[in-house]
């Protein structure tokens, strides 16, 4: 008996060193820090700090399946996919960056060290998709407030210290749904300027200057993604007798086939330059198709709305909301529900090459 407790206490700090290896190894293999730009689909609370933007969400009935069960400035019945994200590599959702700004007064570095969003409802590529909307942040001032993100980090940490830390990080970019959406609109410019082959090739220009010069500032891990079948949400079924608009599908897809032309490019012509491009269009289309492969049952109308399809208002308080939310793929006039952003960031970060391609996001942080 007490030879069998020796064996016990010898076996003890070998099974805790073992452990304590693994904790590490674990630590080592997730990003100490995720830096967001993109539009409403993961926006966590930045127009809330834009005082004549009227691109909000930060009203009932939005939030209500948020753990504080009170709207926060996401465009969602809960959280959002920047949220499901940082749960995947285990940290803490990277806060809107005009929160802190307005908080700390300053760009505050020790606060943008873990992560920072830019991301704005109704943004997009370029800089007038928000016409309609008032105002948001454009990619443009995105990238402009990471520039001054960068220079206090390096100012706190030292060049060498901030290069290690921006290289191990995160950089997510979800954006180009309302850029297609503006191309579509009635009173639309730019269709009548290009035709859909050369607004899309406009798009991805302008994406990569952008995606150029945040790399420029030590970002080397990439997760972009692809625009989904934005001609088939509630909104634009509205529009077409409730079907799709195909048009405008058909726009996404000519952006996402540059896009991922455009980033095979810049990882033989950016030293390093690590990606992980999402194919959004793929994944929402089967959840449309097959809706109850991945357990939902309503795949055209909004959850919350009123009208046809809950889509001739938006999510505003006197809408009405559906009380099975999980069985929904679209919380409003344009967004997904809680569920299907969850079912999103599944495949962005542990997705097969079918989804998520030429790796996953699990395999992008183990770089």
């Amino acid at each position: 008996m007490r030879r069998k407790k020796m064996m016990a206490i010898r076996w003890c700090p070998l099974l805790f060193c073992f452990m304590l290896f693994r904790f590490e190894y674990c630590i080592a293999q997730s990003a100490p820090a995720v830096y967001v730009f993109g539009d409403s689909l993961v926006d966590v609370g930045n127009n809330n700090h834009l005082p004549i933007s009227i691109a909000k969400s930060d009203f009932p009935h939005n939030g209500i399946d948020f753990p504080t069960k009170k709207a926060t400035g996401r465009f969602s019945n809960g959280k959002n996919a920047a949220d499901f994200l940082a749960v995947k590599l285990g940290i803490p959702t990277s806060p809107p960056y005009l929160s802190l700004k307005s908080k700390f007064k300053k760009v505050n570095a020790s606060a943008f060290v873990s992560g920072v969003s830019f991301a704005s409802g109704g943004a997009g590529i370029f800089n007038g998709t928000d016409n309609v909307l008032s105002q948001s942040l454009p990619l443009t001032k995105q990238v402009e407030y990471y520039s001054l993100v960068y220079q206090e980090i390096v100012k706190q940490l030292g060049a060498a210290a901030a290069q290690t830390h921006l290289s191990k990080s995160v950089f997510a970019v979800v954006i180009g749904s309302n850029d297609v959406f503006g191309y579509h609109d009635s009173n639309s410019k730019a269709r009548k300027a290009s035709s859909p082959q050369q607004y899309s090739q406009q798009m991805v220009t302008l994406l990569q200057t952008h995606i150029n010069r945040i790399h420029s500032l030590g970002a080397r891990k990439f997760v972009i993604t692809g625009i989904g079948p934005v001609g088939c949400c509630p909104s634009e079924r509205n529009k077409n007798k409730d079907a799709c608009n195909e048009d405008a599908n058909s726009l996404a897809q000519m952006y996402n086939e540059a896009v991922k032309s455009m980033l095979q490019n810049l990882s033989s012509t950016l030293q390093p330059f690590y990606y992980s491009y999402f194919d959004t269009y793929k994944v929402l289309n089967s959840f449309i198709q097959n809706p109850a492969d991945h357990g939902f049952k309503e795949v055209r109308a909004a959850c919350c709305g009123l009208g046809n399809l809950n889509a001739d208002l938006p999510c505003l308080p006197i809408a009405t909301y559906c009380p099975n939310r999980k069985d929904h793929v679209f919380w409003d006039l344009y967004h997904p529900t809680e569920a299907a952003a969850s079912l999103f960031v599944d495949y962005i970060y542990d997705g097969p090459q079918t989804y998520t391609f030429p790796i996953n996001v699990k395999q992008l942080v183990a770089i």
